[in-house]
C-alpha cells in the first residue's frame, strides 16, 4: 500500500532536481510514498536522475505537454490516496515539509491543501511583494461554508506545491479547456462541490521566477481572462478585495522599507501597472478583436 504520491511535471530540470530529489527523500515523518515523474523529452540527464532516485518516469513528447492534461496523466499513474504536485524546481525548506502538508487531511472534509512559497533570496521586489500577498505566515482553512471574507484569495491555489485527496481528484480532475492556471480551474471545482481547502505555511518551498514588465503584464492579462472564464471575477468580495490589495502593494513600492531603499521604486511601480493594465484587459477581453488577444497572452490561451 502506498499512502501518498509525489508527482513532478520535468523538462530538463537536472540541476533544481539535484536539490529537490535529495529533499525529498530526507522527509520525515511520512510513511510509504512513491516518487512519479512525467518527463517531456529531457535532453540533460532528468530521467536517468530521476530514476536513479527511485521515481517512476513516464516520457511524453514535448508537444504533448499541456498543463492540466499532463498533470491528469501523472494522477492516473499513482496509486496513493493522496496526490502530490510538486514543481521541478520547488525545493522543501525543512525535512517536515511533506509531513506538514499532509497534516491538514486530518479533516475528513479537507480536500486539497497546498503550502507556502518563498521568492528565492536574488528575487526582485515584485516576486517578494506578491509573495508576502498571498502565501503569508497565517494558516487559512477554506470552507465554502463561510468565506470568512477571503475576497480573490478564496479560490487561490498553486499545485506548485499542493496535495489532493485522490478520490477529490478524480471527482474533479483538472479543467483540460484551460491551457494554463489549471490550479485555479481545480481548485473551484473543489470548493463549489463543498470541500475545504487548506492553506499550511509551514509546508513551505523556495520556488519564484524573474519576470520582466512585459511578461508580467502578458501573465496578467492570463489571469483575467481565467477569472472571468471561471466566473470567479463576479464571486462576492473578488473585486473589492483585489482592488485593496493591489492598493497596498502599489503603497509599498512608492514607500519602501528602510533595508529596500530607494533602488528599484520605479521598476516597481512600472510593473505593478503593467499587471495592474493586464488584468483589466484580460477581464475586459471580450471586447478585443481576437488577433491582439493572441499577442497579449502569454500562454496562447486564444490558439
Amino acid at each position: 500500500m502506498v499512502a501518498v504520491s509525489i508527482l513532478l511535471l520535468t523538462k530538463n530540470g537536472a540541476s533544481d532536481l539535484e536539490k529537490l530529489l535529495p529533499a525529498i527523500h530526507r522527509q520525515r515523518q511520512v510513511d510509504r510514498y512513491e516518487l512519479i515523474a512525467v518527463d517531456s523529452a529531457s535532453t540533460d540527464g532528468t530521467v536517468p536522475l530521476l530514476r536513479r532516485f527511485g521515481a517512476s518516469v513516464l516520457e511524453i513528447p514535448s508537444q504533448e505537454f499541456h498543463h492540466s492534461r499532463t498533470r491528469n496523466l501523472a494522477a492516473m499513474q499513482a496509486r496513493g490516496n493522496i496526490l502530490v504536485f510538486l514543481s521541478q524546481d520547488a525545493i522543501p525548506t525543512s525535512d517536515f515539509w511533506l509531513s506538514r502538508l499532509m497534516s491538514g487531511f486530518s479533516d475528513p472534509k479537507v480536500g486539497a491543501v497546498y503550502g507556502r512559497q518563498l521568492p528565492r533570496s536574488h528575487s526582485k521586489s515584485e516576486r517578494q511583494d506578491t509573495f508576502d500577498m498571498v502565501y503569508g505566515p497565517k494558516r487559512i482553512v477554506k470552507d465554502p461554508a463561510h468565506r470568512n471574507g477571503l475576497g480573490y484569495r478564496f479560490y487561490h491555489f498553486s499545485d506548485v506545491n499542493a496535495a489532493i485527496r485522490r478520490d477529490v481528484w478524480e471527482s474533479t480532475r483538472f479543467p483540460e479547456d484551460l491551457k494554463v492556471f489549471e490550479d485555479l480551474g481545480i481548485a473551484k471545482l473543489i470548493l463549489d462541490r463543498g470541500w475545504k481547502i487548506v492553506y499550511e505555511p509551514d509546508a513551505a518551498v523556495i520556488h519564484s521566477h524573474q519576470h520582466s514588465t512585459v511578461s508580467l503584464f502578458k501573465r496578467y492579462f492570463d489571469i483575467g481572462y481565467t477569472l472571468k472564464k471561471l466566473h470567479i471575477w463576479d464571486t462576492p468580495g473578488t473585486k473589492k478585495t483585489m482592488l485593496r490589495d493591489s492598493w497596498r502593494m502599489l503603497k509599498r513600492k512608492i514607500n519602501p522599507s528602510r533595508e529596500r531603499g530607494q533602488q528599484d521604486v520605479g521598476a516597481g511601480i512600472q510593473q505593478h501597472m503593467a499587471k495592474s493594465f493586464g488584468l483589466f484587459l484580460g477581464i475586459n477581453q471580450a471586447l478585443l478583436p481576437l488577433a491582439l488577444k493572441r499577442h497579449l497572452s502569454a500562454y496562447r490561451v486564444f490558439g
